[in-house]
C-alpha cells in the first residue's frame, strides 16, 4: 500500500516495488510504474495502485454430477495482474488522495470474477463424471478444467489478469454420501485389521503351543531323568544289599569258624583236663590203695567234715561212744584175721 505525505499546497507518494502507480493529472498520465515516488496535487491529481505480485485466491465450487449428486470442490487460484495499467482501466484501484487507501474494493471484485469463473468451469467438468469417479479420480481432471478455462477466458485477458494455475485442494460429497462411499473402504480395512489380529492370534496361539510343547517336553525330560535315577539308585541299594549280605555271610562263616575253633579248642582243653583228672585220680586210687584202712577212714571224715555245716553243740551220748569203742575194738580183729 503507497505511502502519501502531506504537505501545505502539495503532497508525496511513496509506494512499495510489489505495486504499480498511475497518476493521472487532468487525464493525463503524469507517473506511472513500480516503487514510484513523485509530489502531486490532491485537488488535480488521480491515483490508481495496482499490485503487481502473486495472489493466492482460496474459493470453494459447487457442482452436480452426472448421476446428480453434490460435490464441493475446494480450490485455490493463482494469478497476477500482468497489464497494471490496463488493469487500472478496466477495475477500480484508484486512491484516496489524503490517506493511500483503496476507495473501493477492488480485490474482492477480482476474487468474485475468478470464483464464478472457477465454479463454472468445474461445474461443467463435474457434470461429465458420476460421484464416485469424480471423488476417487477426478482432482486432474478438474484441475486442468480449471486451468484450461481460465487461460483461455477473454475476460481475464481483456482486464489484464494473467491465471497462473489452479489446486484442486479437496473434493467432497454429502456427508451421507462421503459415509456410503466409505464403507467399503471401512469394510475392507476392519478386515485387513481383523486378518491381522487373528494372524497374531494364531501366531501367539503357535508360540503359547510351542512353549507348552517345549515344557511337555522339558518335563518329560526330567521323568525320564528321574526313572534312570530310581533304576540307578534301586540297583545300587541292590547292590549294597549284595554287597551287605556277602559280607554278613563272611562274617557268619568267619564266626561259625571262630565258634567251631573256640568248640574244639574247648574239647581239646576238656579231654586234656579229664585226662589229666583219670591220671591224678588213679594216682590217687594207688596211693589210697596202699594207705591202712583207718587212716582212709580218717580222711573220709576230715574231708566230710569239711563239707559239713559248722556245729556249735556237740553232745555224747554213752550210747554214741559205746559204739565207737566197740567199732575200734573190732576193726583191729579184723585186721589180724
Amino acid at each position: 500500500m503507497a505511502t502519501i505525505t502531506r504537505y501545505p499546497f502539495a503532497r508525496h507518494l511513496r509506494s512499495t516495488p510489489t505495486s504499480h502507480v498511475v497518476h493521472l493529472h487532468k487525464g493525463a498520465v503524469r507517473h506511472t510504474g513500480r516503487g514510484a515516488a513523485f509530489w502531486f496535487r490532491p485537488l488535480a491529481a488521480a491515483l490508481s495502485e495496482v499490485p503487481v505480485d502473486d495472489r493466492e485466491l482460496p474459493l470453494v465450487a459447487h457442482a452436480r454430477t452426472s448421476d446428480f449428486q453434490e460435490l464441493t470442490v475446494q480450490v485455490t487460484v493463482s494469478y497476477r495482474f500482468d497489464d497494471p495499467a490496463l488493469v487500472a482501466q478496466r477495475l477500480d484501484f484508484s486512491l484516496d488522495t489524503a490517506t493511500g487507501r483503496w476507495t473501493s474494493e477492488p480485490l474482492q471484485q477480482v476474487a468474485h470474477l475468478l470464483t464464478e469463473l472457477a465454479a463454472g468451469r468445474i461445474m461443467v467438468a463435474a457434470a461429465q463424471m458420476d460421484l464416485v469417479a469424480a471423488v476417487t479420480t477426478g482432482v486432474e481432471a478438474l484441475r486442468q478444467a480449471v486451468n484450461t478455462g481460465m487461460a483461455g477466458d477473454e475476460r481475464l485477458a481483456a482486464t489484464g489478469i494473467v491465471v497462473l494455475g489452479a489446486r484442486i485442494g479437496a473434493v467432497r460429497a454429502t456427508a451421507d454420501l462421503e459415509k456410503y462411499l466409505q464403507t467399503p473402504a471401512r469394510e475392507h480395512a476392519q478386515s485387513e485389521a481383523d486378518k491381522a489380529t487373528y494372524e497374531r492370534r494364531a501366531l501367539a496361539v503357535d508360540r503359547e503351543r510351542a512353549i507348552a510343547e517345549n515344557e511337555l517336553a522339558n518335563r518329560i525330560e526330567l521323568a525320564t531323568r528321574e526313572q534312570e535315577l530310581v533304576m540307578q539308585e534301586g540297583r545300587n541299594a541292590r547292590a549294597r544289599a549284595e554287597e551287605g549280605a556277602a559280607a554278613a555271610l563272611i562274617d557268619a562263616g568267619a564266626d561259625a569258624e571262630r565258634q567251631a575253633l573256640a568248640a574244639q579248642a574247648s574239647a581239646h582243653r576238656t579231654t586234656v583236663e579229664g585226662e589229666a583228672r583219670a591220671v591224678a585220680e588213679a594216682a590217687h586210687v594207688n596211693v589210697y590203695a596202699t594207705v591202712p584202712a583207718p587212716v582212709l577212714t580218717m580222711l573220709t571224715l576230715r574231708e566230710v567234715a569239711g563239707h559239713l555245716p559248722s556245729v556249735g553243740n556237740l553232745t555224747i551220748t554213752p550210747d554214741l561212744v559205746t559204739g565207737a569203742l566197740a567199732a575200734l575194738v573190732s576193726r583191729p580183729a579184723q585186721g589180724q584175721d
